[in-house]
């Protein structure tokens, strides 16, 4: 079947249908996966990741081995990931979140409607998570920031405070010298702190650095 690309849904079939990959390590459930999908005729299921728009790995857990094939996927910017697996502990959960999964559905509730609903959902740039999964990250998010992030001056954007007050006096265009002076701060210093900003978050210069911090509503 032709395939063609639908602006920001990535690729599709022909007739528009969305296209999706299944990726798991046991051939019997990812064929059980696959068999879901294709009782949806707008569901087109594909052979490999760079034909589809929608990705599902099937997993029994998130461990470290599902946590790099998620992140694997997920780095291809045109392809939406859904993890589907057996059991969510807490850290499996935060996993696949952080490795870039939009959403997630235990397999036990995984029938053809619901599983073709998420991959709409994905498709269509949302995601979705059962609701004391929801609660259950969240409740993870909070307890992050109180005991690890806060304790060491790291706010909910992952900046610290001397990260922030930098960037606020380089967004007002202040050189490296004169930023060093109003903190305080050797010149070398200020540029540990601009380099470790930028390789965090994988941004390419300061410019990228002061926009990321504006667009995330930090200064």
């Amino acid at each position: 079947m032709t395939e063609r690309t639908d602006g920001q849904r990535g690729k599709v079939g022909g007739g528009g249908r969305i296209a999706v990959y299944v990726e798991g390590g046991d051939p019997v459930t990812r064929a059980g996966v696959q068999s879901q999908l294709r009782l949806h005729p707008e569901l087109l299921v594909v052979d490999r990741a760079e034909e589809a728009s929608v990705a599902i790995v099937a997993l029994e857990q998130v461990d470290a081995e599902g946590g790099a094939a998620i992140r694997s996927l997920a780095r291809r910017e045109e392809l939406r990931v859904l993890v589907l697996a057996g059991t969510f502990d807490d850290a499996g959960l935060l996993m696949a979140c952080e490795a870039g999964a939009v959403g997630v559905l235990r397999r036990h509730e995984a029938t053809p409607e619901r599983l073709a609903d998420q991959v709409h959902a994905a498709a269509a740039g949302g995601g979705a998570m059962p609701s004391d999964l929801l609660a259950r990250l969240l409740g993870q998010i909070g307890r992050l920031q109180r005991n690890e992030l806060a304790p060491r001056g790291v706010g909910p954007h992952g900046l610290t405070e001397r990260e922030v007050a930098v960037l606020r006096l380089l967004a007002d265009g202040h050189d490296t010298n004169e930023i060093a002076g109003a903190l305080a701060f050797s010149e070398r210093t200020v540029k540990s702190v601009l380099h470790e900003i930028t390789t965090r978050f994988n941004l390419r210069n300061r410019c990228h650095a002061v926009a990321y911090a504006l667009r995330e509503g930090v200064i």
